[in-house]
């Protein structure tokens, strides 16, 4: 292990792999490996499997396979194979050499069946799944022995390679391991190893008609890979007896396997098939929709992939499942991309202002910041004329006492320009709104050489009508109102959608000196709006931008007051 890390405190995996490389165990060696089934994109869980597999093994020295659990081809495809190769280097994290696939060893593990089955600890069942699910029993309820049970060696293999050779039709037969029916952990009570299923395979096409099943293929591909440690999430502690006795019986290399909690983070949910019906019934625009959980989603919403990392180790490493509060996630967000990303002026309901002292043929370059938290970016320059867009809620023509903004009678000072002493607001004589603010400056209030001595205490972002270029502005929010949506009895979770998770500005307006940002797809902040990053709709003629987080949490604010309107 790296002296960098000797200090840390360890998790409890650590600690584990610790003792297993001071006892010499596996030789001192830590393998890991990341299993992701090819039959959808990865999400926030995924993220959190990831970041410890990888970095568990970086940190003692060790390797980390990337290797592809496809024994089920119904739902795999080549297009979740390469989305996940993606999402993986996107996080920051390279695997040890080619990516892996289950479906490598379906010949070796079909010859690990034969071994069993010599064994005497394998049969083939002819019991349909009704049937074998009735002689399951239950806890505490010993099963019954199927008719089958006893089969001879010599017949079983026959028919096992029969199976293999297409002799049968699908789910006709499958093959089980024979344990003991009355233990007391039932997925030990012989499990089923292998079942026929007609489906083209991704990478092998049709060349079997017989396919492992997961817990079948899952500890045998990680002993054929000598993988040290087999990092699952909780749910698979009941798997591990089987995962042992498997190994043990077949006679290979003895991985280990550990479970840890999963994630779960409040408002989001991770089941695939219901992430699917999200966006196969439309309540979604795809798999990459910024609202969604998905690894794709996030990076399109504009998450930084080392925030995200940062989130995962924050959330810990436990053996017991809780709920991560979302509002850590955003705070992991909002802390990489105020150190990263430059701010930018942007006007997202742009209300007129005329400065009627100013000269109508002059524009002025004023120098702004671009990160006051990183001196090394330097500042940018930005056109100031007569007529400038401020935000329609900065301007209120009756203000209460601490409202710091602009209003008739009050000076304010504009971002890196001038102060504003304003005069008066134009209405529409039709629905009364206000359509434009009239204001006078003061010449000598420029910015970083002021000597007017005016006092101003609030400050605007502001854009030049005349020079800023107009833009879509997608603003996201979180997609369910219930911190579980999928956890209520009588309810599902699409009675939890958000009605107000996607707000489209159509009319927004930012500083025109943003071109190279845009096109290197840098994440920028909008000065007093939040965090935001360019969309892949994003064209020449048209900007479209996402908004990645709010400056600050205002979801509990908003949400307390959408309850009280409620029960009003």
């Amino acid at each position: 292990m790296s002296s960098d890390h000797r200090e840390e405190p360890l998790n409890f995996i650590e600690q584990i792999i610790k003792e297993d490389i001071e006892s010499g165990k596996h030789d001192g060696r830590v393998h890991t490996r990341f299993p992701p089934e090819p039959n959808g994109y990865l999400h926030i869980g995924h993220a959190k499997a990831i970041t410890l597999n990888f970095e568990i093994a970086q940190k003692f020295g060790g390797k980390t396979n990337l290797r592809f659990d496809d024994t089920n081809p119904t739902n795999e495809d080549t297009e979740y194979v390469d989305s996940i190769k993606r999402d993986i280097r996107w996080l920051g994290f390279e695997w040890e050499g080619e990516a892996l696939y289950a479906s490598d060893y379906f010949e070796q593990l079909y010859e690990f069946a034969l071994r069993l089955i010599d064994k005497g600890l394998a049969y083939v069942d002819d019991s349909t799944p009704d049937e074998i699910a009735a002689m399951k029993g239950d806890i505490g309820v010993p099963g019954k022995e199927s008719p089958y049970r006893n089969r001879t060696v010599a017949e079983n293999r026959e028919l096992f390679e029969q199976m293999r050779a297409g002799a049968f039709p699908d789910g006709a037969k499958v093959l089980r391991a024979k344990i003991d029916m009355a233990h007391e952990n039932l997925l030990m009570r012989d499990p089923l190893l292998y079942r026929i299923k007609r489906d083209h395979h991704h990478r092998t096409g049709d060349k079997w008609c017989i396919y492992p099943m997961y817990d079948f293929a899952h500890g045998q591909s990680d002993s054929i890979e000598n993988i040290t440690h087999s990092l699952c999430s909780l749910e698979f502690i009941h798997h591990r007896p089987l995962y042992n006795w498997l190994i043990e019986k077949l006679e290979i290399f003895p991985s280990r396997q550990i479970e840890f909690a999963r994630m779960n983070v409040a408002y989001f949910i991770t089941s695939k098939r219901k992430l699917r019906r999200l966006v196969e019934e439309g309540y979604v625009n795809g798999w990459d929709d910024p609202r969604m959980p998905t690894l794709a989603a996030m990076r399109r919403r504009g998450y930084p992939p080392m925030a995200i990392r940062t989130f995962c180790n924050k959330a810990g490493i436990t053996r017991r499942e809780n709920l991560i509060d979302m509002n850590l996630l955003d705070f992991c967000v909002r802390d990489e991309l105020n150190q990263t990303a430059p701010r930018v002026m942007a006007v997202l309901d742009p209300l007129k202002v005329v400065v009627t002292n100013y000269p109508e043929d002059k524009v002025e370059d004023m120098e702004v910041v671009n990160n006051p938290e990183d001196e090394s970016m330097g500042t940018r320059t930005m056109p100031f004329s007569r007529e400038v867009y401020i935000e329609r809620k900065d301007f209120m023509e009756d203000p209460p006492k601490k409202f710091f903004r602009m209003a008739p009678g009050r000076n304010v000072r504009l971002k890196g320009a001038y102060i504003l002493h304003c005069e008066k607001c134009i209405k529409d004589e039709a629905t009364g709104e206000v359509k434009e603010v009239h204001c006078t400056y003061y010449p000598d209030s420029r910015s970083g050489s002021d000597t007017s001595g005016i006092k101003a205490k609030g400050t605007l972002h502001w854009v030049s009508i005349a020079h800023a270029r107009s833009c879509e502005v997608r603003l996201y929010d979180r997609l369910f109102t219930d911190p579980t949506p999928d956890g209520h009895d009588g309810k599902e979770y699409l009675d939890f959608l958000n009605p107000n998770s996607l707000e489209v500005l159509e009319k927004a307006y930012i500083e025109p000196n943003v071109g190279a940002q845009i096109k290197a797809g840098n994440p920028l902040q909008f000065l007093r709006m939040g965090y935001f990053c360019v969309d892949p709709d994003t064209t020449d003629g048209h900007w479209v931008f996402n908004r990645t987080v709010t400056l600050r949490d205002t979801w509990k604010k908003i949400n307390k007051q959408q309850k009280g309107k409620k029960k009003k």
